[in-house]
């Protein structure tokens, strides 16, 4: 049971592939560089907390854990707030990069919704470094018992790749599991059906997990597996789950209850040579299915706040498609580009949002479709107005607004602003960016730049 044979992973690459399959990583994944060598991160943070809580390590269990300092901490009656505030600050300084495992853990493409059992953010930033190049392009939600935050809506309507930490994440006040009363604390909110997130309990229901890395204790690894499959593990099931770690296949009682009782849980022994081995057969699995033909531009999800001077697009709704290849299109030539993904309900504060950031982009592509000629209103008009007073205020020769129409609507039929009609329409069919425009943008903020 410490392996996959063929057939399972070729079994779990194809559930992969069809995005029904959910990561659950865990702090054994989490190995970090640090001035005495690689270390996980919850050891390390153990030693420096203990120092900075006056903490006598002496009287821990060797090896210590960071449990064992808090329990001592408050044993010796100090203040519970102060240990997450310490523990906040040592992991600010220390600023660690994302550990390899967890990039190519998110280099795997076809993973959109990964659950985190750590309070750490290595997990999106190594998402974010793979798949964005850094930017901030993961959503990040966590749960805490007195403030519970669900999925924001289906899972296969996710714009971005999005993290739940299950069981909190790092903050300057208590919000987060740092000890096994903490854990135990979480695992009861979460059995109870007022606080559990609905949403996200019915995808890790309905889907294959990985629990990746976790050092769940032979108790809390069964009652975890039952809470997230919410029904006897021994009931038949279409879904199953592997736990890929360095305890589990040691606990030879918690091996046999899962073989007796849970048939569709593998084990596969060591957290990150199942990466490894994940990654470099996915890897090859996509090498092998490649065709000769040109593969699309990958799209990368716009950060939620735009960067300085990026190109801001301005389009409708069911145009999403089109400025996603217009995007795709203009950032593999190096062109920063942005819009509004979430397309929030106008109102007062979304409006100054949008206001700021048309006020500092070098330039606005107003994208000009059948579905503009069909909505008299929109908020996209209102963008196109808020475009045209910054206009005002430049010199008549200075160029800002770039019209591209996505399919065949022509300039003289279009339903724009006269500002528009007088400008050269850019004809980009499905949004599909040609060398020639882009190369004309990229004169255009080379010289804006000089």
């Amino acid at each position: 049971m410490s392996t996959l044979d063929d057939d399972a992973w070729d079994d779990l690459l194809n559930f992969i592939e069809e995005r029904r399959v959910i990561p659950i990583v865990g702090p054994e994944l989490l190995m970090v560089s640090t001035d005495r060598g690689p270390r996980l991160l919850h050891d390390w943070v153990a030693e420096r907390l203990a120092v900075r809580l006056n903490v006598n390590t002496a009287d821990l269990p060797q090896p210590y854990t960071l449990n064992d300092v808090v329990c001592w901490f408050l044993a010796n009656r100090g203040r519970r707030e102060e240990a997450y505030v310490r523990l906040r600050s040592i992991i600010k300084e220390a600023n660690f990069e994302a550990p390899a495992a967890l990039r190519k853990l998110a280099a795997i493409t076809d993973f959109d919704l990964f659950v985190s059992t750590t309070f750490d953010s290595l997990l999106e930033t190594a998402i974010n470094l793979e798949r964005s190049g850094g930017a901030p392009s993961t959503d990040v939600l966590s749960y805490s018992p007195n403030r519970v935050v669900d999925l924001p809506g289906e899972r296969d309507r996710l714009q971005r790749p999005l993290v739940y930490h299950l069981f909190g994440k790092l903050s300057a006040s208590p919000t987060y599991v740092i000890s096994d009363e903490d854990l135990l604390e979480f695992i009861c909110a979460l059995q109870n059906e007022h606080l559990a997130p609905e949403k996200l309990f019915h995808e890790l229901e309905h889907n294959h997990l990985l629990f990746i890395g976790s050092n769940f204790s032979n108790w809390l690894a069964r009652l975890f597996l039952r809470m997230a499959k919410r029904q006897r593990l021994s009931d038949p099931r279409d879904v199953g789950e592997i736990l890929a770690d360095n305890y589990t296949s040691q606990d030879d009682r918690l091996v046999g209850f899962l073989q007796q009782v849970s048939v569709r849980t593998r084990i596969y022994r060591g957290a990150e040579r199942f990466v490894e081995e994940l990654y470099t057969r996915w890897e090859a699995r996509r090498g092998a299915t490649m065709t000769a033909a040109p593969s699309p531009t990958r799209f990368l999800p716009p950060a939620r706040e735009m960067p300085d001077n990026a190109v801001f697009i301005s389009y409708a709704r069911d145009d999403l498609a089109a400025v996603q290849q217009i995007k795709a299109g203009l950032e593999a030539a190096g062109i920063t580009t942005w819009f509004d993904m979430d397309r929030l309900e106008a109102g007062d504060d979304y409006d100054r949002k949008i206001r700021r950031n048309i006020a500092g982009c070098s330039y606005f592509i107003p994208v000009v479709s059948a579905t503009t000629q069909r909505r008299q209103e929109g908020y996209f008009r209102r963008e196109w107005s808020y475009a045209i007073d910054r206009a005002r205020n430049m010199a008549d020769e200075a160029l800002f607004i770039l019209p591209v129409s996505v399919d065949s609507t022509n300039a003289g039929d279009a339903l724009v602003p006269d500002k528009f009609k007088s400008l050269h329409f850019n004809h980009l069919p499905g949004g599909q960016v040609s060398p020639e425009f882009a190369q004309r943008l990229s004169d255009f903020m080379r010289a804006r730049s000089a």
